[in-house]
C-alpha cells in the first residue's frame, strides 16, 4: 500500500444574508413581532439588523386594523425552502392560522423578500418576493436595511424600487422594536 497525501474535505454551509418582512395587525402587534424576531434568531439564523417599526394601512382588504411591519436581516445557512419551512413553523407557534381571507387579519406574517441574489421558482416559494416592487409597506422598511441591495430580476436597487413604487397606501414610522437577542 502506497502512502499518500489525503486532503480532508469539509462541507460547510455558507451563511447568506436573507431579508424578511414581518407584519402583525391583531392583538399585541409589537409583542408578536418581538417574539417572531427572537424565534428567528433562535431557529433560523443570526438576526443582524431590524428596521424601525412601520405602521401601515392594510393592503388587499382595507376593512381591518392597521399593520405594524418591520424588515429583518438574518444571516442563515438554511437553504431557501428550509428557511421557509422554519418561518412557517414560527408563524404557527405564535398562533397564525391560514383559514381566513388571503389578505385578512393575522397575528403574525413572515415573508422572505430576498436572499442575496437568489432566484427561486418552486411550487412553495418564489424569490425575490414577486409583489415586493408594488408594496410600499415592504419596500420602506427594507430600504432602511438594504437600500443598495439589487433586485436580481429587475436590476434596480431597493431604494430605486421604493422611489418608483406605485402603491399609494400610507406607511408611517412608529418607533423601534424592543427584543432580546439572548433571552434569559
Amino acid at each position: 500500500m502506497r502512502g499518500g497525501n489525503y486532503q480532508a474535505t469539509y462541507i460547510c454551509a455558507m451563511a447568506k444574508k436573507a431579508h424578511l418582512l414581518l407584519g402583525s395587525n391583531m392583538g399585541n402587534r409589537q409583542g408578536h413581532l418581538a417574539a417572531a424576531v427572537q424565534a428567528i434568531n433562535t431557529t433560523a439564523g443570526s438576526v443582524t439588523a431590524v428596521s424601525a417599526l412601520y405602521e401601515t394601512e392594510p393592503w388587499g382588504i382595507s376593512q381591518q386594523d392597521a399593520f405594524l411591519n418591520i424588515a429583518v436581516e438574518v444571516e442563515t445557512a438554511l437553504p431557501a425552502e428550509e428557511l421557509l419551512a422554519t418561518l412557517l413553523g414560527i408563524e404557527a407557534q405564535l398562533g397564525r392560522t391560514r383559514l381566513g381571507a388571503k389578505f385578512g387579519p393575522r397575528v403574525i406574517d413572515i415573508d422572505i423578500i430576498l436572499i442575496e441574489d437568489e432566484v427561486v421558482n418552486s411550487p412553495t416559494l418564489t424569490l425575490p418576493h414577486p409583489a415586493m416592487a408594488q408594496r410600499r409597506f415592504t419596500l420602506a422598511p427594507l430600504a432602511e436595511l438594504a437600500g443598495n441591495a439589487l433586485h436580481p430580476i429587475l436590476h434596480k436597487t431597493i431604494s430605486q424600487l421604493l422611489a418608483e413604487c406605485p402603491d399609494e397606501l400610507k406607511v408611517y414610522t412608529a418607533g423601534t422594536l424592543q427584543w432580546q437577542s439572548n433571552p434569559a
